[in-house]
């Protein structure tokens, strides 16, 4: 057979494991410095990330330094962070960059689970878009006599009730992250 379950339920493992990233860079109550691992800085003529070229680290809940290593980074990272699409706003006292984080607004509530929410139709896409490639295997090894009918339709059964799965975690999941924005 050339699709595999355990291929199938791998993929649909990364695709989860990639949506709880994007869902713990989402900042809730407290500073983490994950927040800052999607941002990239324009240094040494590459795209470098912040953990790159800085240590940061969180010393108090709304509070993230960043310790850069190199002076002349500085003015780089701190322009990067700027232009993030996070909303922070940074300070610099010599190479130690302070980012408090701003309390979140009921209206910055709602456009984080708006982000929240397309991450989780994203994962959900995905999901579904393995199960369709292993559905046209199997349908092309049934045609081609590598695997008999009633092979297919358990193939294609189990592969379904594996994508249910996912897709009810994915959800479930999200549920949660949009419970913990909201709270207070």
């Amino acid at each position: 057979m050339t699709i595999s379950i355990e291929e199938c339920k791998n993929k649909m493992e990364n695709t989860l494991k990639i949506f709880h990233e994007e869902l713990d860079r989402l900042r809730t109550s407290r500073a983490t410095p994950s927040l800052l691992e999607p941002i990239f800085v324009e240094a040494y003529n590459s795209k470098m990330k912040i953990s790159e070229l800085a240590t940061v680290n969180a010393p108090e809940p709304k509070l993230l330094t960043i310790q850069v290593w190199d002076k002349s980074m500085v003015p780089n990272v701190e322009k990067s962070i700027r232009e993030s699409e996070l909303g922070l706003n940074p300070s610099t006292d010599g190479q130690l960059i302070r980012v408090p984080l701003p309390d979140l607004t009921e209206e910055r509530r709602i456009e984080l689970t708006k982000v929240a929410s397309k991450f989780s139709e994203d994962a959900k896409i995905s999901i579904r878009n393995i199960r369709r490639d292993a559905m046209d295997k199997i349908k092309d090894d049934q045609k081609n006599n590598v695997i008999s009918e009633d092979e297919q339709k358990n193939t294609s059964d189990e592969i379904q009730k594996i994508t249910d799965d996912k897709v009810k975690e994915i959800e479930s999941v999200f549920e949660d992250k949009k419970k913990e924005i909201m709270h207070i």
